[in-house]
């Protein structure tokens, strides 16, 4: 459910980002890349596995084209990072930064929502279960609030390419359980 407009955050180049009060929950599910309901701008495309008795290979992204389609002509980061089983990185948004995320071991839980005044919408949030059993990019667009909780029984590893070098200057935060997110971390029992 859409969230009812509280504070700005933060207002830079033309983008102004408003802290959502939602009501406690995951947002929508994305089962589907296609999925109507996913925020405006985030996207999502499946990834090819090659697996063969030696182990599995997996192409992250190619610059330049699908998700990575406007990373071949700015300068990129590619990063890796390495969760433990439950751990929690949440919540952060970028101004400018556009992330490209391809969880590539294990599986998270991740977690987005619409900070962007005047998106249509804005206060969405949704959740995407991938990894492993589930191999996608996700692309999110600055202003989409980010974070993730390593799910099941391994560590989880993320690789992530940025359109831009990293600068803090351009990153925010928010706490894990933001009270005006309220996004239920809790896992779902049904």
């Amino acid at each position: 459910m859409a969230g009812a407009r509280e504070g700005v955050l933060k207002e830079s180049g033309g983008l102004r980002l408003i802290l959502p009060k939602c009501e406690k929950g995951l947002g929508a599910v994305i089962s589907r890349p296609d999925s109507h309901d996913l925020i405006d701008g985030v996207r999502v495309a499946p990834v090819q596995i090659w697996p063969d008795d030696r182990g599995f290979f997996l192409e992250a992204a190619r610059l330049g084209r699908e998700l990575a389609s406007g990373f071949g002509s700015r300068s990129t980061q590619v990063s890796v990072a390495v969760s433990y089983r439950g751990t929690t990185k949440a919540f952060h948004y970028h101004m400018l930064q556009t992330d490209l995320w391809i969880p590539c071991h294990g599986m998270l839980q991740v977690a987005l929502a619409d900070l962007r005044d005047g998106s249509p919408t804005f206060g969405r949030r949704n959740t995407l279960y991938v990894g492993t059993l589930r191999p996608w990019q996700v692309l999110i667009p600055p202003g989409v609030a980010h974070g993730y909780k390593v799910i099941g029984d391994a560590s989880a590893m993320l690789v992530y390419l940025t359109d831009r070098h990293y600068d803090p200057s351009d990153e925010g935060r928010l706490p894990y359980n933001s009270r005006d997110l309220a996004y239920d971390w809790e896992t779902q029992r049904k």
